[in-house]
């Protein structure tokens, strides 16, 4: 496994990588995204963080979009995520408000009583600063929605299952309140799913 999740962060530092600052021309409309995090390091150089794809036909730049510059939470399991860290770390009990699916329109309505808007507001700015400053990513092009589903579980199972493949003890996900972050040092939760060079599966991701 380990051999394995090292190859496949050789062949992804190769490739053009990118960043806030860059823009999205050059995104290609469908593939798969591997981030990196400053700080983190894994395999003699940068480690993968995270990796993710979309659903819908032509929307990754709309995907990368909604984790980098949409202060929504609610369209970004990324964000929401870091926010969790960022209230955890200060032990603030708005965490549980935090954590409240607001999604729909009717749930909106019915917990709307408990958000303080302007507060969210203020983490929201935060997380956005926190992922422009500190996370890039590569593409793989993948026009096929079953190949993106399909390499995106086995991507992120040959990382989390390698043993080299460990967050620094400064990572800001070392305060998710969600075990599965601080354990596989990636920004995702997953249930078991098949590496990249296993034939059995075992599960699949479910959160992008």
């Amino acid at each position: 496994m380990c051999d394995l999740c090292k190859k496949l962060h050789t062949l992804m530092r190769e490739g053009r990588h990118f960043d806030f600052s860059m823009g999205y021309d050059a995104i290609p409309r469908n593939g798969i995204y591997i981030m990196f995090e400053k700080g983190e390091f894994a395999h003699e150089g940068d480690r993968i963080v995270r990796i993710g794809t979309h659903t819908g036909d032509k929307q990754l730049r709309s995907r990368i979009y909604q984790h980098f510059e949409n202060e929504n939470k609610n369209r970004s399991i990324f964000r929401k995520n870091i926010g969790r860290c960022f209230l955890n770390r200060e032990h603030n009990t708005y965490l549980s408000t935090w954590e409240l699916d607001t999604t729909t329109k009717e749930k909106k309505e019915r917990l709307s009583y408990l958000i303080d808007k302007d507060y969210e507001s203020e983490i929201e700015k935060q997380i956005s600063q926190y992922i422009q400053e500190n996370l890039s990513f590569c593409l793989l092009e993948m026009p096929s929605k079953d190949e993106r589903l399909y390499f995106e579980a086995r991507l992120i199972g040959t990382v989390s299952g390698c043993a080299e493949c460990r967050p620094s003890e400064n990572w800001l996900g070392q305060f998710s309140p969600v075990d599965k972050i601080r354990k596989s040092g990636l920004w995702q939760v997953m249930q078991p799913s098949r590496c990249a060079g296993c034939s059995k599966t075992k599960g699949r991701v479910w959160s992008r």
